[in-house]
C-alpha cells in the first residue's frame, strides 16, 4: 500500500514536458502601456499587445507541436511554412518588430549611411515617408507595409496582405507600419492615415538606422 502512495505521489508530482508549447513567450514592452500617448493610447497598446500579439504566440505554440517546426527559430518557421502556421509565426515576428522600433523619445531623424541610402532611393526623407503614408493609408484590407532594404542594396517600399513579411522575398526589413485595424481603431477609427501620421511621432530611427546597419 505505501509503495501504491509513494508511486502515485512521484506520478502526479512528475514535471509535464510542456517545452514545444512554451518555446515562445510573449516579450514585455520596452515602454510602458501610456508611454506613447497622445499618439497611440494605453487602451490601444494594451488590446494590441496583450491581446491580438499575445495571441499570436499562443496559437503559434499550439500549431507547431509535435510538427517540424516545433525545434525551428521565428524566421526559419516564416521561411518554411505556409496557412495557419506561417500566419501567426509572422504576425509574432512582425509585432516584435513594430513595438521595438517605438520610442516615447524617439530620434526623428535618421543619420549617417542610413539617411544616405534614403536620400539615394526616394529623393529625401520627407518624400520616403509621404510614399509610405500613401502606401500605408491605401493598403486594401489588413496588412504590413514595410521600409525594405532589397536585394541590389536599394531602399523600397513594399505593402504585405494579412501577415506578409518581407523576408519571404529575400529582403531586409527596417521599419514596419501595421494597418490591420486592431492597431489604431480604438484611437482614430477608420482614419487609417490620421494613425499613419501620428506613428512618425513614435519611430526611433536610431533603431531602424541600426537594423540598416547590421550586416
Amino acid at each position: 500500500m505505501n509503495t501504491l502512495i509513494v508511486s502515485l505521489f512521484l506520478f502526479l508530482t512528475m514535471p509535464t514536458d510542456t517545452t514545444t508549447q512554451t518555446r515562445f513567450t510573449v516579450r514585455e514592452l520596452p515602454y510602458a502601456y501610456d508611454a506613447l500617448a497622445p499618439h497611440i493610447s494605453e487602451e490601444t497598446m494594451r488590446y494590441h499587445h496583450d491581446k491580438h500579439y499575445a495571441g499570436y504566440v499562443d496559437k503559434l505554440n499550439e500549431l507547431i507541436i509535435d510538427t517540424p517546426h516545433a525545434t525551428q527559430p521565428l524566421e526559419d518557421i516564416i521561411l518554411s511554412s505556409d496557412g495557419p502556421i506561417f500566419n501567426n509565426a509572422a504576425q509574432v515576428w512582425n509585432h516584435e518588430f513594430f513595438f521595438d522600433q517605438l520610442s516615447p523619445t524617439p530620434q526623428q531623424q535618421p543619420s549617417g549611411a542610413f539617411k544616405e541610402a534614403i536620400d539615394r532611393s526616394f529623393g529625401s526623407f520627407a518624400q520616403m515617408k509621404a510614399q509610405m503614408s500613401k502606401a500605408a493609408a491605401g493598403l486594401f484590407g489588413s496588412g504590413w507595409v514595410w521600409l525594405v532594404e532589397d536585394k541590389t542594396g536599394r531602399l523600397a517600399i513594399v505593402s504585405e496582405q494579412n501577415a506578409g513579411n518581407p523576408l519571404r522575398h529575400g529582403m531586409k526589413p527596417l521599419l514596419g507600419i501595421d494597418v490591420w485595424e486592431h492597431a489604431y481603431y480604438i484611437d482614430y477609427r477608420n482614419r487609417r492615415a490620421d494613425s499613419v501620421a501620428a506613428l512618425w511621432n513614435c519611430i526611433d530611427w536610431k533603431i531602424v538606422g541600426e537594423r540598416y546597419n547590421r550586416k
